[in-house]
């Protein structure tokens, strides 16, 4: 298990190691402090590790309201976004409670959202379920839903007060999921070079964790000089720009690593 200490608006810890859920209340707990958990994932997701985390949670002192929407980006619009903002407001949901993001890019961001707008802003916990997530869309604290004329066009900046990433759970990943995230991989190993760009010689399953490491690290010291995005930040949309119209104009049958790799 390592840790990535971050220093940005917010300071908080990115936890990286393999069977991370199973002490998930232990990590929470701070962060909680006796208040509700509001649980987002996704129906791919929640059936593999939502139950055990709820009743790990439950099993603790901290209540649990889960929030469950279809996978996929066609779900990071309008209305599941003020759906989940009305599911918080039905359980009457305060600044005190926290919104816990299990899954991937998609339920990251627009959790994330929710959690910035909703009383204007209560705490956030990313828990990545992909490799894409765990080194890219859960680190930094971009937030966003898709709308009609393009992907990420509604969104804030909002760090979060935990990253979880649990590496077990990308056992479950098929091998063009676990593609996905090697995009973001290459990106960043393209951007720093040194460490990370000489392992990406070798598989990567054999060091999963210090890929993740130093790609969060990679990520964190651009976003802690630069967090909004108003010059060494735009580094990181290499193979964005163009990846994000290829993405929203195949309608979304390519995945947001293929396409950023077409990118």
């Amino acid at each position: 298990m390592v840790t990535v200490p971050v220093n940005a608006s917010k300071v908080y810890d990115i936890i990286i190691g393999s069977g991370l859920l199973a002490d998930a209340a232990a990590y929470l707990s701070p962060i909680v402090k006796g208040g509700a958990v509001a649980l987002v994932s996704d129906d791919r997701v929640y059936p593999l590790y939502g139950e055990a985390l709820r009743h790990t949670l439950q099993d603790s002192g901290i209540k649990v309201h889960s929030f469950i929407f279809p996978n996929g980006e066609a779900s990071k619009n309008t209305d599941t976004y003020i759906a989940l903002l009305n599911f918080l407001a039905s359980r009457a949901m305060t600044r005190n409670d926290t919104v816990v993001a299990l899954g991937g890019g998609v339920t990251g961001d627009m959790a994330g959202f929710a959690a910035a707008t909703y009383m204007r802003g209560i705490n956030f916990v990313q828990m990545p379920t992909t490799l894409l997530a765990a080194v890219d869309s859960s680190v930094g604290g971009k937030t966003a839903i898709d709308l009609q004329a393009g992907k990420n066009l509604a969104g804030a900046f909002y760090q979060p007060n935990l990253v979880l990433c649990d590496t077990r759970t990308f056992a479950t990943l098929d091998d063009s999921s676990f593609a996905d995230g090697t995009a973001e991989i290459i990106k960043h190993g393209i951007l720093a070079g040194g460490k990370l760009l000489k392992l990406l010689y070798t598989p990567l399953k054999a060091h999963l964790e210090t890929v993740i490491q130093y790609n969060v690290m990679i990520k964190r010291d651009i976003v802690e000089a630069d967090e909004r995005e108003h010059g060494r930040r735009q580094l990181l949309n290499l193979g964005h720009t163009i990846g994000h119209a290829v993405e929203h104009l195949s309608g979304f049958q390519l995945t947001h690593g293929q396409a950023v790799a077409i990118g």
